[in-house]
């Protein structure tokens, strides 16, 4: 993997230089053949010369000329070509490193041509008529290992950015959950706090205006809501909810009788206990033109129970709150029933 696509973070980048420091001393192999060979002193010196401009330039493209990796690639098979008018066939012994360097540095789309090219030259020996097994079966998986190491990372890569993209949709889904909630749940309060001081205004200006304030508070708290949700730091609270659900529901002129408490019910679930309960009080409030709601607490679930016109099951799709509550219940590992007749029921059921 090259470095743009992984940053100086991953381990062969780091370190990458030092193994391929250790693997020069297979090059000991080219340069017993140059000074084994029946060529001139100058000759042999020159070809030592490019034995070690290649570790060199190979060592360099491992560390501080990674952006440069396709010319160092291209520089190093010169050089190894080089050599092969004195050591003839031999050269074939610099192939691993061109195959490694390729596979592991050259970038998109190079890399995969690089890596094939560097893989056939050893075949050029069969020009001659020799078959070196032996250096076969160890060219070839060295390379191959090499390219497989680069796949795995890119498709790692892959995998990272896709949950990076999926996390991104989430946090999208979540904050408009929230939102809706929020505002569904506020402007509902609003709207009915609203009408009980337009009715009061004439026959209690007193807590007509008290109704007023409230309104006022309201409208804050709802404010405060949604730029906390928006920036990811409201969570729903079991006990807070609660205590504001009778108010709601007495504003709207409905009773609440409730089950149970807070401590009856799973701490890892209060949250989503805490939505969906806000969420059914506003659809209470809302449709349900009911005059009693009653809200049961236990370690496995919540139930919130109207006796008002019951639940239209006959629609072809739930609307944005009930289908908030079924990804919430759902996310904690639960199940959401939902029935009608008479009045509407709520069930979160937890395992």
């Amino acid at each position: 993997m090259t470095a743009s696509a992984t940053g100086a973070s991953a381990p062969w980048e780091r370190w990458g230089w030092l193994v391929a420091a250790i693997w020069l001393v297979f090059l000991a192999y080219p340069v017993i053949e140059t000074l084994e060979t029946d060529a001139p002193a100058p000759v042999q010196a020159l070809v030592l010369v490019l034995i070690a401009s290649y570790a060199a330039i190979y060592l360099l493209g491992w560390s501080v000329w990674r952006k440069h990796a396709l010319k160092i690639w291209v520089a190093m098979l010169l050089l190894a070509l080089g050599t092969v008018p004195v050591i003839g066939i031999e050269a074939i012994g610099l192939t691993p490193y061109l195959g490694a360097f390729s596979a592991l540095m050259v970038p998109e789309p190079w890399w995969r041509w690089t890596t094939i090219f560097s893989a056939l030259l050893p075949t050029l020996s069969l020009v001659d008529g020799r078959f070196p097994a032996f250096f076969f079966m160890l060219v070839w998986p060295i390379i191959g290992f090499c390219a497989a190491m680069r796949v795995f990372s890119e498709l790692e890569e892959k995998s990272y950015v896709a949950q990076g993209e999926l996390a991104l949709v989430a946090e999208r889904d979540r904050v408009a959950r929230d939102v809706h909630d929020v505002l569904g749940h506020s402007l509902t309060a609003l709207s009915i706090k609203a009408e009980l001081a337009g009715r009061l205004l004439d026959v209690d200006p007193e807590r007509a205006r008290q109704e007023l304030e409230s309104i006022q508070e309201t409208a804050r708290q709802a404010l405060a809501e949604v730029r906390s949700t928006v920036g990811g730091l409201r969570a729903a609270n079991l006990e807070a909810e609660l205590a504001a659900a009778p108010r709601v529901l007495g504003d709207a002129g409905i009773r609440m009788e409730l089950v149970g408490d807070v401590a009856d019910t799973d701490p890892r679930h209060r949250t989503m206990l805490a939505w969906v309960l806000r969420e059914s009080v506003t659809n209470v409030v809302r449709h349900a033109r009911a005059s009693k709601v009653s809200i049961e607490l236990s370690p496995t679930g919540l139930v919130v129970a109207d006796d008002g016109t019951g639940y239209d099951s006959t629609g072809n799709s739930d609307g944005n709150g009930l289908l908030g509550m079924r990804e919430r219940v759902s996310a904690a590992g639960g199940t959401l029933r939902l029935s009608s007749g008479p009045g509407t029921r709520v069930e979160v059921v937890l395992s």
